[in-house]
Parts: structure tokens; sequence; C-alpha cells
């Protein structure tokens, strides 16, 4: 009989506990109730905040910068560089976490210092690059990312356009000639959680805008805007899939940096050796901060689960709050799932004592299924 050994491939419990620290706990709590258990820790991500600290936890070095914030303001960016392959996620640099308390900025939030995040990249020697896009404040396009990699967006009078999405309704010429030439010698691969296109019903403003602090009227100036910017830049890589991801970043990558998309949790798990790991493995235990619908659309449980299914290896969740029946947990190849919920129905109380409340949620995966 194959000696158990389990696998930890969970994201980050969002707002309480980071990919690692769910590691951290979910061992500790197995190995109370088994003390000499052989566990593996892989922290996941999607392409969202935390794929850089998940790609750290898997051995990349990680390595900072300092870019252009979302409000134009200098922030510290943090990358993760292996070998030849870099990891950027754009919400390091242009994330909603660079925002204060209570302050949008929907028509003016640049990515440029994305584009800068980039360039550090290529200064370190990369020649793969897996761009993880997501939790982004600004809904532009990509025009700042480009920009600040040598694309030109002008107006009328032949002055760039102000930043942000709202700036891009006076763009007359998109001139990409100047990009650093060094992008075409690259693999770039757009990591997503999202395939929205880039404008209308499901696209950037309609569907994120709102979260970012758009009005109503925002929301129709950056449509608007954006559709514009697609009639100059090439309106067929507004309609691929991630064109909409992270306030259009996503076409911005795919127009003018020859991206090619992947769903985010592919990318990673190809990237942070989770195959080898699951054939190691005889029971995985993987979640996140809410197992509702959303995860089963390219969340990364449901790709670690789809993947160890597969594999033929046992699939156990940890969450904080659980949304989805029993039947749609099977259809995603989990077996079980455990909610902090169970032992604390305080939403609140659950987030602060989430990692004590992991800790007794894995002591009763442990019960159950390897005493």
């Amino acid at each position: 009989m194959k000696t158990a050994r389990v696998l930890v491939a969970a994201d980050k419990f969002k707002g309480s506990l980071t990919a690692v620290q769910v590691a951290e706990r979910v061992t500790a709590g197995l190995r109370h109730v088994v003390p000499d258990l052989q566990v593996e820790t892989l922290p996941v991500a999607d392409g969202g905040d935390g794929t850089v600290a998940a790609a750290v936890a898997a051995g990349f070095e990680r390595r900072e910068a300092r870019v252009t914030g979302p409000l134009g303001t200098p922030v510290t960016a943090a990358y993760a560089v292996r070998g030849a392959t870099a990891v950027v996620e754009m919400a390091e640099a242009s994330g909603l976490q660079h925002l204060p308390a209570g302050e949008f900025a929907p028509l003016t939030a640049t990515t440029y210092g994305s584009g800068e995040l980039l360039a550090a990249a290529l200064d370190a020697g990369a020649r793969t690059i897996v761009f993880g896009v997501g939790g982004s404040a600004t809904t532009d396009g990509g025009a700042g990312m480009l920009t600040a990699l040598g694309a030109r967006f002008l107006d009328a009078d032949g002055k760039p356009v102000g930043p942000g999405g709202g700036g891009l309704a006076e763009l007359v010429e998109a001139d990409l000639s100047g990009l650093d030439p060094r992008l075409a010698g690259i693999d770039l691969i757009l990591a997503s959680d999202v395939d929205n296109p880039l404008t209308g019903p499901k696209g950037a403003p309609e569907v994120y805008g709102r979260q970012k602090g758009a009005t109503e009227d925002d929301i129709a100036v950056l449509d608007a805007a954006l559709t514009h910017c697609a009639s100059v830049l090439g309106p067929e890589h507004a309609v691929l899939p991630g064109a909409g991801a992270a306030g259009g970043i996503g076409y911005g990558a795919l127009v003018g940096l020859g991206a090619r998309f992947r769903p985010g949790i592919e990318v990673m798990l190809d990237v942070l050796g989770f195959a080898p790991a699951l054939a190691r493995a005889t029971l995985v235990v993987t979640g996140e901060g809410s197992l509702d619908e959303q995860t089963l659309h390219g969340k990364a449980p449901a790709g670690v689960a789809a993947a160890a299914r597969a594999a033929g290896v046992e699939v156990v969740a940890v969450c904080g709050r659980l949304g989805l029946p029993a039947e749609a947990l099977d259809g995603a190849g989990i077996r079980r799932a455990y909610a902090l919920a169970e032992l604390e129905p305080d939403p609140a109380v659950s987030m602060a004592q989430a990692g004590p409340l992991l800790e007794r949620v894995a002591e009763s995966i442990a019960r159950d299924f390897l005493s």
C-alpha cells in the first residue's frame, strides 16, 4: 500500500491568510492527528494577486522595481525570476491595493507601471514572461503599459492623450513602432482567470468597472473610449478571450505585445511544478477563501481538482465560506469541502481567527481521510 502523502495546493484566503499561510496551517492541523505524515506544500494562484508570492514559494527569486502606480505616484512592485522565466503580476504595479482607502480613479488610473515592470523582467534576462493579470485599479485597455514600453497614443494635435481609459476618447493615432525590440524575441503568456472581451455587456467596463469606483456614466464613457481605441489599434483582438482582463490590459498585451492567452491556473500549475508533486501524492488539499460559482470558472481550486482527478488522486477542499452544493463539488472533482463557517458562523470572527480555525478543519480532514 502506498504511504500516505498529502499535497497542499491551495490559494489564499483573501483578507485573512496568504496561500503560504494556508499551507502552513493545513500542514500543522494534519500533523496534530498524524504526526509523521508526509506533507508537500505548493501554494498556488490563478494569475491574480498572490501570483508572485506563489512563484517565490516554489523557488523563484523575488525581485523588486520602483514603478509608476495607478494614480501616477511611485510604488514598489515585486516580480519573480527563475532562470530565463519571469512571473510578473500586474496588480503589483497597477492593482487596487495601491489606492488609498475609498479613493478611486476609474477614468484616469493607468497601467504604465505594469509596462515598467515588464521592462524590468526583460532587463533581468527573461525570455519567457508569465503575465498574471487581475485585481487591477485600471480600465485603460493596456494603453499605459504599452506607452511605458515605447508606444505612443496621440490626439488630434499630435500630443499624448491623457492617462487612463477616459483619455482614449481623444485618440487619433496609435504608434507601436517604438515598442521595446526585445519584446519580439520573448514568449509572453497572458495568464488570467477571466475570458471576457474588451467591451460590451460582458466587457471590462461593464463587468468590472464598478469595483474600481466607476459610476454608470463612467462605465458608458469607458466602454465608448475602449471601443474607439480598438477601432484605431485593431478591433479583431478586442473580442478574443482575455481581452477584457484587468481593465483591458489583456487587449493591450494581445494586440501590442503578441501575447498568447492561457487560463491562469493552467499556466501557474505548469510553472510551479504541480505535475511531479501530484505524482507523489495520495491526497490533495486545495481551496480558497470562498468556494462558490466563480470557483468553477477558472479559479485555482477548480484547476487543481481537475488535474488531480485526471491523475486519479482524491481531492478535498478547505474554504472560509462554502457556496456550492455537493453535486457541484463532485462535478468539479472535489470529494468534500470543509468550511471555516461550519466552526464559526460570524464572518468577521472567522476571518480574524482563520489560522486556528483552519488547523481545526485540517484535523477533521486527517481523521476523515488519513486515520
